[in-house]
């Protein structure tokens, strides 16, 4: 990756630059130490040849939007080459030759990956895995016993015994192991998060104490067999590997052999970010749900759930929802400080501002407005005279200004994380991956709790060593 490409684009929280000057107003985005004491990012060490050369195992819904994160036409990755597509199901095998042909990557096909990883005509360097939970330890872990750097989608499995055989393989061979929570790698997140809630000069929100977070989605069918195109099902072909019916090898989130509902599906992307923000593991959780609306899925359609984080800065509690039946207010999460608020979200049109209470608690904002990191108010609030039969409700606060996040990611949301993974593998720096193995390990324990949650119906306590693999 061209030096441009790295700088502008490829960015992760190791190469997020942060500083202040002596009044602790104006942020530096390049230059100087970053906003956690690290060293500038090192030049890439040239790789073994001009392209990596690139397999992929699984290539459904997450597969191929992992291939348009890597090849899209005008932000693609450079330095890529994919060399061979593996899926169970001949109908998307197909699918991506084509399409990565019309690309100009030629690719082999293969029904089982241990072909594919057999095959040492294609001189793999990486292995993307997008399968379903269930597997993603058994792909994740031959492609690493066979020598290659591994990005594999989250959740890093639905059983918590495999995800830690994953970190324990990683750090056995040596390879390096990125786990797909991409908000890690996302610009706007960093330069949030890093930039303003956690840097110690700035710490924008002050003291935060509570979070709120939700991924709604409306009403929706069951995925079914295609009416055009596709072979009948084969109930052996499918039954070798472990599924005995469309209708959950479609639908695969839905049970408990193969995934961790939707919870884990959609959940575990925030309930990551809760981590990220309060600087720890949780203490404890609490939930509710149950398989309210779809009687045929074994999962729950409905969560609710209630965290406790005892933070550097005193305890804090987070909220989180996640709806399969309404649609109402998408998704993005919120973290609640005493000198000020940040609600951000992946799609920019949800959220992506900071609210500033009255007594405020931090310089003006406007430098943080011409470091980029912020962005002037749209629309200032009318101070214009009141009403003279205006009444003040003393229950009501009057509204706090907003100064909107930037939203100007012309990517795909994967990309800079799956940019953040190849940076890595042309370095051979595990300590540059945003989302290493065992960070990845630390929120499958605290995704995976939250069915036990509700299974039990109690509170579920954490022991600090439970988040070790």
């Amino acid at each position: 990756m061209d030096k441009k490409e790295t700088s502008n684009n490829g960015i992760d929280r190791r190469g997020f630059l942060a500083g202040t000057a002596a009044a602790g107003a104006t942020v530096i985005l390049a230059g100087g130490a970053s906003a956690r004491g690290q060293a500038a990012k090192p030049k890439p060490r040239a790789p073994k040849h001009d392209d990596l050369n690139v397999g992929i195992i699984g290539v459904g819904a997450e597969g191929m939007v992992l291939l348009n994160a890597c090849l899209k036409s005008t932000s693609k990755i450079p330095g890529l080459r994919f060399k061979g597509v593996c899926d169970i199901w001949e109908y998307r095998r197909e699918y991506a030759r084509r399409w990565l042909k019309s690309r100009k990557h030629i690719v082999k096909t293969y029904e089982d990956y241990k072909e594919m990883l057999a095959d040492d005509a294609l001189d793999l360097d990486c292995l993307i895995v997008a399968t379903p939970d269930w597997v993603h330890a058994e792909h994740a872990i031959a492609g690493l016993e066979k020598g290659l750097d591994v990005y594999c989608e989250k959740e890093m499995s639905n059983s918590l015994a495999k995800a830690r055989s994953m970190v324990q393989a990683a750090k056995k061979t040596g390879k390096l192991l990125q786990i797909g929570h991409q908000r890690r790698s996302n610009p706007r997140y960093i330069k949030a998060i890093e930039g303003l809630v956690l840097n110690k000069d700035i710490r924008i929100l002050g003291r935060v104490s509570q979070a709120f977070a939700q991924w709604n989605r409306a009403v929706s069918a069951d995925i079914g067999w295609p009416k055009k195109g596709a072979k009948p099902w084969d109930p052996r072909l499918f039954a070798k590997y472990g599924y005995d019916s469309p209708q959950k090898f479609l639908n695969w989130r839905w049970y408990k052999k193969y995934g961790g509902g939707p919870i884990v599906d959609l959940g575990s992307h925030q309930i990551d970010i809760f981590e990220w923000v309060f600087e720890t593991t949780p203490k404890s959780v609490v939930a509710s749900g149950g398989v309210d609306y779809y009687p045929h899925h074994e999962w729950y359609d409905n969560v609710m759930c209630l965290y406790e984080y005892d933070t550097p800065h005193g305890m804090a509690r987070a909220f989180y929802q996640v709806q399969t039946t309404t649609s109402h207010g998408g998704y993005h999460e919120v973290f609640m400080g005493e000198n000020g608020s940040l609600a951000i979200s992946e799609n920019p049109a949800v959220g992506n501002w900071v609210e500033r209470e009255k007594h405020g608690g931090v310089p003006p904002w406007n430098p943080y407005v011409k470091a980029g990191l912020l962005q002037e108010i749209a629309a200032k609030i009318s101070s214009g005279p009141k009403p003279k039969d205006a009444v003040l409700d003393v229950r009501l606060s009057p509204a706090l200004p907003k100064w909107p996040l930037p939203t100007d990611l012309a990517k795909p949301f994967h990309q800079p994380h799956l940019e953040n993974f190849f940076e890595a593998v042309r370095l051979g720096k595990k300590e540059h991956l945003n989302c290493p193995a065992e960070l990845g390990y630390k929120t499958a324990v605290a995704t995976l709790a939250v069915n036990e949650a509700v299974e039990s119906q109690q509170k579920k306590v954490f022991d600090e060593k439970e988040f070790h693999a």
